[in-house]
């Protein structure tokens, strides 16, 4: 016969397991879920993951002396630094290149680290997803917000290096803008997909961290497009990398360059593809997720 102890740690225990199986039950029957209805509503009442956001970031750099000089300090570092360094190897001088290494380095970190943060999002908030009060498109809100935040404290050392750039072209700057919320509906499309898949499949992280490392050195940030022409079999491989047309798109126009019709192209059939697929995605796992935490 069961002892008084068992009992009560089985009458303890029981409750504790049916109440998370309650929390899911309860979030899964909210009804389905749907990706623009959700992000409109994210959206809508942004203060969860606008000021969560914001939170980290303090949080982060609240006990350094130095404080926000520290979100600065990576810019300054990367584009005055290894800008120097690789327009000596590549034989070219620093306002040519600066401008380059920071257009195209500043875009690729908030693609790069969104997607990268997405994969474990959903894992690190399993609370709150539980508690059925917040949408999942707030998480990879909060994600594509700190590192926007982060892009705008890099626009200084940017501007500096755009302003020297003997090819500014000021016009340029209007395509640029389109371009750039055509990058951030993807990056948002894309952290929508691979959230769904760190739920499901919680080592995916550590996959796409090492991917990342490897398209960097296939995206034109610290080499330039001509260096990889289309007629060779390295700038075929580049140019099926979607962070190559991305970048192009956004940093060509702003120092006066042409832009292929294939950059375009290309990212007009992908967003439509990537969007289509973290909707469907979306819509059929999205209520499985506190499941699979």
């Amino acid at each position: 016969m069961p002892s008084q102890a068992d009992t009560k740690n089985g009458s303890v225990a029981a409750p504790l397991a049916s109440t998370g199986q309650k929390d899911a039950a309860l979030w899964q029957t909210r009804g389905e879920r749907r990706l623009l209805r959700d992000l409109v509503d994210s959206l809508r009442n942004h203060e969860f993951w606008a000021l969560s956001a914001w939170l980290d970031i303090v949080v982060t750099y609240r006990r350094s002396r130095l404080g926000a000089l520290w979100l600065i300090m990576p810019s300054a570092v990367y584009i005055w630094g290894v800008g120097v360094i690789f327009a000596g190897l590549w034989g070219t001088t620093i306002p040519k290149f600066a401008a380059q290494l920071a257009l195209g380095w500043t875009i690729f970190s908030v693609m790069s680290v969104v997607t990268v943060q997405s994969t474990e999002v959903l894992q690190g908030s399993s609370s709150f997803i539980m508690d059925g009060r917040t949408r999942l498109t707030d998480f990879v809100l909060r994600a594509l917000a700190k590192s926007v935040f982060h892009f705008l404290m890099a626009l200084p050392m940017t501007a500096i290096a755009v302003a020297i750039h003997p090819g500014l072209h000021p016009l340029g700057f209007l395509v640029a803008a389109g371009a750039f919320v055509l990058v951030l509906v993807n990056t948002f499309a894309a952290g929508v997909v691979f959230a769904l898949a760190g739920a499901r499949f919680p080592d995916i992280h550590e996959v796409v961290n090492n991917v990342f490392r490897v398209l960097f050195l296939f995206t034109p940030i610290i080499w330039t497009p001509s260096q990889m022409p289309p007629e060779s079999l390295r700038g075929h491989f580049a140019r099926l990398n979607p962070f190559y047309h991305l970048i192009e798109i956004y940093r060509a126009p702003i120092l006066g360059q042409p832009v292929s019709a294939v950059s375009w192209y290309y990212v007009a059939v992908m967003t439509v593809v990537l969007v289509a697929l973290a909707a469907f995605l979306y819509r059929r796992y999205a209520r499985l997720v506190p499941i699979w935490l």
